[in-house]
């Protein structure tokens, strides 16, 4: 007996129902926006997706301007979807093997040049705000923008001297009978590797420590109130704080960048600096920061050639 083939758009429908059980509802958001802006528009249609459909796709998405790595994240739900719907028979599935234009240069990155570190670190230990507060965090511990917005007092062990990172803020999509809103939602970290013990610095733990005792353990940090701010009204505020400071545009996510980079340039070793940032394996870290520059290039082969002599 045949399975009568559906559409990748029907498919796509059971395919919902099946994962929301496994996923965070934040993961769920993106996977159905994703189909809502790209998947269904190009194959909902279709019954079957062969290698060359896949890849007219990517070559479209580029030009219409999107990164390699969004149109990657969108063929891993495509694929999802098609062999889901080949497991059970309604469609076929052959591995693809996309191509992408050869990239030049590798994407630069961003970060603070030590002098501007300093520069926001010192200001804010005399400029003290509880939005500051947050801005400092980040400079000295690496955190992600949902995740510092997301501390609460209770996550501050002033006995240990540690910042307890377990959970994240996000705006979300919800998707529900063809409309659409938005929910401010305090959930699980990126990845498990994500929930993390992250130690203050010295100057960090005496900022923390008067104020530990006297406020409410359920508050966050950077509103002292029940409710947490949103990533994108802080990520405002901080724009602002650098235009006052006078220091060029940076994205709020390069003062976790500046960090990093800070912490390979001070010979930490890479498997530390991986576990502090929450990385899910030390080659993201290795991949992201670093970079041998020209003297280090220069001593190591001046050290191989020494070595055949």
């Amino acid at each position: 007996m045949t399975t009568e083939k559906k559409s990748i758009s029907e498919i796509a429908e059971c395919w919902k129902r099946d994962k929301k059980a496994f996923v965070k509802l934040s993961t769920y958001s993106a996977y159905l926006l994703i189909l809502e802006n790209h998947i269904l528009p190009h194959f909902g249609h279709m019954t079957d997706v062969r290698e060359s459909d896949v890849q007219a796709f990517a070559m479209q998405k580029l030009q219409e301007g999107l990164c390699q790595k969004s149109i990657k994240d969108i063929l891993v739900v495509l694929k999802m979807i098609v062999r889901f719907g080949a497991k059970s028979g309604w469609c076929d599935y052959v591995e693809w093997e996309i191509r992408f234009p050869t990239q030049q240069e590798k994407p630069h990155l961003d970060v603070l040049t030590v002098g501007n570190h300093r520069k926001v670190l010192d200001y804010i230990q005399t400029h003290f705000t509880f939005k500051n507060l947050g801005i400092y965090i980040c400079l000295t511990g690496g955190l992600r923008i949902g995740e510092v917005c997301a501390l609460q007092w209770k996550d501050v062990d002033i006995d240990r001297g540690v910042l307890l990172v377990r959970k994240t803020v996000e705006r979300i999509y919800i998707i529900e009978g063809g409309e659409r809103h938005t929910e401010l939602v305090v959930g699980n970290p990126k990845t498990l590797n994500s929930i993390r013990e992250v130690p203050m610095t010295t100057e960090l733990y005496r900022m923390l420590k008067p104020f530990r005792r006297v406020v409410n353990p359920d508050y966050y940090l950077l509103t002292n109130e029940s409710i947490p701010t949103e990533p994108r009204t802080y990520r405002n505020y901080y724009k602002r704080l650098m235009n006052q400071l006078g220091i060029p545009p940076l994205k709020f996510h390069g003062l976790r960048h500046s960090f990093a980079t800070r912490c390979i340039e001070s010979n930490c070793d890479y498997k530390t600096v991986s576990v502090i940032l929450g990385h899910s394996s030390i080659n993201t870290t290795l991949n992201l920061y670093v970079h041998p520059n020209t003297e280090q290039k220069k001593k190591c082969i001046d050290k191989m050639f020494r070595s055949i002599r």
